[in-house]
């Protein structure tokens, strides 16, 4: 058995004694837990101790694996520059999973480090287990902006390479939960947070190793969490194997979700059964509630999001674009507006291109304009391929008329839309309602931001607009 533990693990820098000074004591119950996972990898004595971190380097379509022979860090950014770390790297299971990846077509490897210094993510695993225990190596990964899918493809790699080179490894996921949990905390609150780390430490405590893996997109992003994708990676790697899960502790009293979970494998072949847990091919049973859930979505797509998808599949399968169809609403025939058709897989953006005002004879004009451009013309993506068309979520914005408004008092990022003009020319916009822009701050900074406009130096203008969003 190669993967002989894995391990949920939160990183609040304050936990650190030097860094905490003593507030590290407000969460007594997640550094208890800390201490009890160090103790428990210590009795599973792994050769190698793999940490994904969402602090370690990140790249939307690349999986960065540190590369080397070691690396240290400290944390004197926090004010603690004697709380240091360092970590010796598996040179060789690193080199195993590069190929392994390569054949497979996962895009991850050693390239594209931007900082060789350890993160704070993995410097606090460190903190604890080396309390403990010292005799092991390390593999250290950042995530990406890839699926679920590719995310637990990349785990049972790295467990299929450890298992070719005979190693003992534990997982140590790192990973905070919803960063919006209460009003006073560090980032605010929203419903949703709560919701979230509810979800996932109930999945942690049942086992249900699928639903972490099939978690709404949209609900992960506005409760602003850090660890799903590191979690789900974890979950690749006990691919096949049954486990004893255990939720150790949550608390939040910072604002932030600290969650410390455990997961004991006890089979390694798929269709056994260990005490009652019947091993199931986990990603599979993902897929296919992935697939009913967008067929779910087709199924109940109005006429504008239909008219968007037929317009773009029409020109990427056969290069054509389709006419205004007959049987169209009155309401996309006979009227004219500025609309933005947004594009998404699996909760990321994928394309969104759109128009501030009518350019069109009809608003049916401007969506089948606009679909195509948001699949082919977005300069942040490729565009789309044939292969993905069956996998897009579309959202049609059809917008109303911009108002000017005198100041940002004005706007309600749930309610209104911002366009922000620099009396130069350079214009940014965004959407009201999107996941993750809760404040008004948030919002002009995103939408200067895209017009590269400088909202402390450069004198603008700000118009609100709002919109009715078809799904």
């Amino acid at each position: 058995m190669a993967i002989v533990g894995a391990f949920v693990m939160p990183h609040p820098p304050l936990i650190i004694p030097a860094v905490g000074k003593g507030r590290e004591r407000e969460i007594q119950s997640t550094v208890d837990a800390c201490n009890e996972v160090a103790r428990r990898i210590a009795r599973l004595a792994p050769q190698t101790i793999v940490i994904s971190s969402p602090h370690a380097t990140l790249y939307r379509d690349y999986f960065q694996i540190s590369p080397g022979q070691s690396a240290s860090g400290s944390f004197a950014a926090y004010g603690a520059r004697r709380a240091a770390y360092q970590a010796t790297y598996d040179v060789e299971l690193v080199d195993e999973v590069t190929r392994r990846c390569e054949r497979a077509g996962i895009a991850a490897g050693t390239d594209y480090e931007r900082d060789a210094r350890l993160d704070h993510g993995t410097m606090i695993a460190l903190h604890f287990i080396q309390r403990y225990y010292q005799d092991f190596k390390v593999v250290r990964m950042g995530l990406s902006g890839f699926s679920p899918a590719e995310h637990y493809r990349l785990g049972q790699t790295i467990a299929e390479a450890a298992q070719a080179l005979d190693r003992r490894v534990v997982w140590l996921a790192s990973g905070d939960l919803s960063h919006k949990l209460k009003d006073d905390g560090p980032y605010g609150y929203v419903p949703e947070g709560p919701v979230f780390d509810q979800r996932i430490t109930q999945d942690f405590a049942t086992g249900d190793l699928v639903d972490v893996l099939a978690m709404d997109p949209s609900l992960s992003e506005r409760a602003a969490e850090c660890g799903l994708r590191s979690f789900q990676m974890m979950v690749g790697a006990l691919d096949g194997t049954a486990v004893r899960s255990e939720l150790l502790s949550y608390e939040g009293p910072f604002g932030v979700g600290y969650g410390v979970a455990a997961f004991e494998p006890v089979q390694v072949k798929k269709n056994a059964m260990a005490d009652d847990d019947e091993v199931t091919d986990r990603l599979a049973a993902y897929l296919q509630l992935r697939a009913d859930d967008l067929a779910r979505r087709k199924q109940a797509e109005d006429p504008f999001v239909r008219l968007a998808r037929a317009s773009l599949e029409a020109y990427v399968r056969d290069g054509k674009r389709i006419g205004v169809p007959r049987d169209l609403p009155a309401e996309l025939t006979n009227t004219r507006a500025g609309c933005f058709v947004s594009l998404k897989v699996d909760g990321a953006l994928r394309g969104c291109i759109g128009t501030i005002a009518p350019t069109r004879a009809s608003l049916a004009e401007e969506i089948c304009a606009n679909a195509i451009s948001a699949g082919t013309r977005d300069p942040r993506f490729s565009a789309v391929r044939a292969n993905e068309l069956d996998d897009l979520v579309y959202d049609v914005d059809v917008l109303t008329a911009p108002e000017p408004i005198a100041s940002a008092d004005e706007l309600d990022p749930s309610r209104y839309g911002v366009i922000v003009s620099a009396r130069d020319g350079r214009r940014g916009l965004l959407l009201p309602d999107l996941d993750g822009v809760d404040t008004v701050e948030e919002q002009l900074r995103i939408a200067a931001q895209k017009g590269r406009i400088d909202l402390d130096f450069d004198d603008y203008r700000l118009e609100r607009f709002e919109v009715v969003r078809h799904l």
